[in-house]
C-alpha cells in the first residue's frame, strides 16, 4: 500500500472562512450530512479538528458531542488528533472534516480513531477529490501560494480501501459539488458526482470480519451431514 505520509509541514485551517469558497464547501457538506445525523445514535459523538467542528451537527441524536483539537475557542478538549486522550472503544461517533486531507500521517490518524472506536460505530470523512476542478488546479499550488493546495488529496476509491482494512462497512460514498466557487443552494447543482470538488463517506465500524476467506468460511459452516444421514437410516429402518 502506497504511504499516504506528508513529507512537508500541513497546517489545519482554523476555520472554513480560511479556505477559498470554504464557506460553500461547509454549507455543501451540511446538505449531505443533513438526511444522516438523524440516523446516529449513541452517548458520544466526537467532532475533530477545526473544520469539523464548525460543521452542523444538532439534528444528530448523540446529545453529548465534544470537540477536539489543537487549540480554538470551540474546543472541549484541547489534544493532538492523533494521540486522542480517549479511553479504547469509548466513542459512538466521530467526524473527520477533511482531517485526512490536512493530516502529515492520514494512516495513524484513522488508526488513533478506529481505536476509541465502539464497535459498530459511526464515523464520517470528508475531504478534496483529486479527479475535479480542484485537483486540476493543485499542481500550481507554488503559483496560486493558497492554503487550499498545500494539501494532500485521496481519492475516495483510496480511501474505502483504507477503511476496509480496518474491517468497516461503508454505508454511503459521494463526490460532490462540482463547482467550487458556486453556492450549494444552487438549483443546477447536481447532488453528486465523479468530478465533484468534495467527497464524504459514511461509515459503521464491525467486529465480524466483512469477507471471510475460504478455509474460515468451511470452518465456521454448520456441519449437519452426518445427523441428517442418521435420521435418513432410521426413517429406513422404520
Amino acid at each position: 500500500m502506497q504511504s499516504a505520509r506528508a513529507i512537508k509541514q500541513i497546517t489545519l485551517p482554523a476555520s472554513w472562512a480560511e479556505l477559498p469558497w470554504g464557506e460553500y464547501y461547509r454549507v455543501a457538506l451540511e446538505h449531505q450530512l443533513e438526511p444522516w445525523w438523524p440516523k446516529i445514535f449513541g452517548f458520544h459523538l466526537v467532532k475533530v479538528g477545526n473544520l469539523s467542528v464548525e460543521i452542523d451537527s444538532r439534528s444528530c441524536l448523540i446529545s453529548h458531542q465534544v470537540n477536539v483539537g489543537l487549540k480554538g475557542e470551540s474546543m472541549n478538549v484541547i489534544a493532538d488528533p492523533h494521540y486522542l486522550p480517549f479511553e479504547a472503544k469509548s466513542v459512538d461517533a466521530c467526524l473527520l472534516a477533511h482531517m485526512l486531507t490536512y493530516s502529515v500521517d492520514p494512516h495513524w490518524l484513522l488508526r488513533e480513531v478506529d481505536r476509541i472506536m465502539i464497535d459498530d460505530g459511526w464515523l464520517i470523512i470528508s475531504g478534496f477529490n483529486p479527479i475535479s476542478l480542484l485537483g486540476l488546479r493543485k499542481p500550481i499550488s507554488v503559483v496560486c501560494r493558497k492554503r487550499l493546495y498545500r494539501t494532500q488529496m485521496f481519492s475516495r476509491l483510496r480511501q474505502l480501501d483504507w477503511l476496509r482494512l480496518l474491517n468497516y462497512e461503508v454505508l454511503h460514498h459521494a463526490n460532490f459539488h462540482v463547482l467550487p466557487w458556486k453556492s450549494a443552494n444552487n438549483a443546477h447543482e447536481p447532488s453528486s458526482s465523479i468530478f465533484g470538488c468534495l467527497n464524504v463517506i459514511i461509515a459503521r465500524k464491525r467486529t465480524i470480519p466483512l469477507t471471510l476467506n475460504p478455509m474460515r468460511a468451511r470452518l465456521l459452516k454448520p456441519k449437519f451431514s452426518n445427523a441428517l444421514g442418521v435420521v435418513k437410516n432410521s426413517h429406513q429402518r422404520d
